[in-house]
């Protein structure tokens, strides 16, 4: 899922950009007292976790909204989520107390690769592999920090939605409502392999694994354009780069897309988190350890809303919608969108629609569950 979509030479319209400098609010540091153990019994010392608050949490009366962010986010949800986050936006800090928190394994301040080892060099491809949800739990360690009893509304997307998921399972009482939006159960074979395809272009890329931060660009500037192929659409791509002059055979729109899009990320992230986090979302089974992926979801009390992007080719509706039978209760929507995956980030006034009627009016204008562009 891309964050950074202002692009050169295209027309694409209302899409989300991340600010050169990521952090453009004020962010808070957590750091543990004592190590984190991962799900893979790797012992991390020192941890710290950078986080996001909007608004004033007031014990008892505060509305806490938590948010998870995707692969190459970061705690700023006001940032990279406009339309559905922000000063006058659906979910707001005058209404709610809204916290994100930048995920363990990535490069906005949290504990990942670009960190030092015991013998103080930086950790790169030696820091361990993490999952969804070893992620949940610190996010939970920080609730605690905080000093959050409940969370009223979690949601994520994508990998953030796996976050989500994990951690309703992991801590059933304390999420009242969760909104899971364009994720899954398991991470598919389809997802596995695009994300295998982007960590080789990183691999082969002869300044991987020297020992420094910013190895790898150009491996992951191509790993960048491979994932915008599944993070977008066929007629999103038709929509937005399509030529109209037949006489040219070379400089296509197209082209320059995929080169701005990877060189854009490979300027504002690193190769070594690309793939820590992009294993971590590979390693998504809500089952692994509970019986079945059904026992788990079983397991999920909160009041669950799962939103589906009809032209998601990476997350397919059909994940979404075995989400809403195997929860109990669960509601769905689908919004539409020339957008794919991505959508999540594009059609906020689809999303605001269906949000608030999910938690303000029993979802009674849900049918039916596609909402229309206008």
């Amino acid at each position: 899922m891309s964050f950074n979509h202002t692009s050169f030479n295209t027309k694409d319209q209302n899409i989300p950009v991340l600010n050169s400098n990521p952090i453009s609010f004020e962010s808070k540091v957590f750091k543990l007292s004592t190590p984190f153990i991962t799900e893979g019994q790797k012992e991390l010392k020192n941890i710290q976790v950078t986080y996001h608050t909007y608004g004033e949490y007031i014990p008892g009366k505060s509305k806490v909204i938590w948010a998870c962010h995707a692969l190459t986010g970061n705690s700023d949800v006001f940032d990279w989520w406009q339309g559905l986050f922000g000063e006058n936006a659906f979910f707001n800090p005058k209404d709610f107390f809204i916290v994100c928190a930048n995920v363990l394994g990535s490069c906005y301040g949290t504990t990942g690769p670009e960190h030092s080892g015991e013998n103080g060099d930086p950790l790169l491809n030696n820091f361990p592999l993490i999952t969804p949800r070893d992620m949940a739990r610190l996010h939970d360690l920080l609730r605690n920090h905080i000093g959050v009893a409940s969370v009223n509304t979690l949601i994520g997307a994508s990998l953030g939605g796996q976050q989500a998921l994990e951690w309703a399972i992991e801590e059933p009482k304390i999420i009242e409502n969760l909104i899971l939006i364009a994720t899954n159960a398991r991470h598919s074979a389809f997802g596995i392999a695009f994300n295998e395809s982007q960590r080789l272009a990183i691999y082969g890329d002869p300044t991987y694994g020297k020992g420094e931060i910013g190895d790898a660009k150009n491996g992951l500037a191509i790993a960048r354009s491979i994932a915008m192929l599944s993070y977008r659409s066929y007629s999103g791509y038709e929509k937005t780069q399509a030529e109209q002059d037949d006489a040219l055979t070379d400089g296509f729109k197209a082209s320059s897309y995929q080169r701005y899009q990877g060189d854009k990320l490979a300027k504002r992230f690193n190769a070594y988190s690309y793939i820590t986090l992009s294993k971590a979302m590979d390693s998504h089974n809500v089952g692994r350890g509970r019986e079945s992926i059904q026992k788990a979801l079983s397991l999920v009390e909160a009041k669950t809303l799962v939103v589906g992007i009809d032209s998601d080719s990476l997350f397919p509706i059909s994940e979404q919608y075995f989400l809403k039978e195997s929860i109990s209760s669960a509601k769905f929507a689908m919004i539409s969108s020339d957008f794919g995956h991505d959508g999540f980030l594009v059609e906020n006034t689809q999303l605001v629609n269906i949000i608030s009627d999910f938690l303000y009016n029993q979802f009674k204008k849900h049918l039916p569950t596609t909402f229309k562009k206008k």
